[in-house]
């Protein structure tokens, strides 16, 4: 009686938090997914059964494809980069140097700034002739007229620098608290053999860090994948599309246009693709970590 009495408190315990992702999460989808599978209802026509006539639809627009290369382009860029910063100022930050909180604090503070302030803080370094990058470049006799938000060439480049900006102190929380949990010993036995701290990084601590390496890869491909808003107060997608990006041109088909059967279907091909890339990770990197 008292086993069974601890289930049902152990059930009744996990029921809100159930029901409010029931509520909140699993339901939306399967919502949107019935969704994609119909036609966008307007004042004067219900909506009516389509089949897979959206996906087609979207598999033909020549802007989701531009989307979707500026999307992987995006996480190629953000990703790695992401990632090696975080590691980078994790091991900096875990040895004994002076003024290592502050440091610390520093690395994370853009990780709890609003992604709106941050976006319209990186408008102003961007900012032609006045922002803080054009007049940096001037004082090294560098041209300071560059558009750098309105120039196909760099748009893109130019966000996904934010977004790195952003993301290397979050992830780098992972990392110190994964290399705090290493024993201190394991660093003195290597020192004793006389290994370098490169050798004792590559030997030890990497191995050992692949777990939180795995949560951190999934987390940055969903981050890729799921940045909207700095490219909504930056850009808006432009110039002509060089800066849309997956959810960016959801967001534009569903509250630009009114076509919601349309975003419907384009999110259900985005969370299918970051579900695949999630087990893809999840099968390779599981063979080659090392849990203890």
């Amino acid at each position: 009686m008292n086993r069974l009495t601890a289930t049902i408190h152990g059930w009744l315990l996990l029921l809100p938090a159930m029901a409010f992702l029931a509520l909140f999460t699993h339901w939306p989808a399967i919502g949107t997914l019935i969704d994609s599978f119909y036609s966008t209802p307007r004042p004067r026509r219900a909506t009516s059964y389509v089949g897979l006539d959206n996906y087609r639809q979207i598999l033909d627009d020549p802007i989701f494809w531009q989307s979707l290369t500026n999307n992987l382009w995006f996480a190629v860029g953000t990703i790695p980069v992401s990632i090696a910063l975080a590691m980078l100022m994790a091991l900096w930050v875990n040895d004994r140097i002076a003024g290592r909180t502050l440091i610390r604090m520093a690395y994370f503070t853009p990780t709890v700034l609003p992604m709106i302030a941050v976006a319209n803080i990186w408008l102003f370094f961007y900012t032609p002739q006045y922002g803080l990058l054009a007049q940096a470049l001037g004082a090294f006799g560098g041209t300071s007229n560059t558009n750098w938000l309105g120039s196909k060439d760099t748009a893109l480049l130019c966000v996904t620098i934010v977004a790195i900006w952003k993301e290397a102190g979050f992830f780098m929380i992972f990392y110190l608290a994964a290399l705090q949990q290493i024993p201190v010993s394991l660093g003195e036995a290597a020192s004793l053999e006389g290994a370098s701290r490169w050798t004792y990084f590559r030997r030890v601590q990497f191995p050992l860090l692949m777990p939180t390496t795995l949560f951190v890869l999934v987390n940055a491909v969903i981050n890729a994948f799921r940045m909207v808003d700095h490219i909504i107060v930056m850009t808006r997608g432009g110039p002509d599309n060089a800066t849309s990006l997956l959810l960016f041109r959801i967001y534009e088909l569903g509250f630009s246009f009114w076509d919601t059967a349309l975003a419907a279907a384009l999110t259900v091909i985005l969370l299918a693709g970051l579900g695949l890339a999630a087990l893809a990770q999840y099968g390779f990197l599981e063979r080659r970590i090392h849990y203890r």
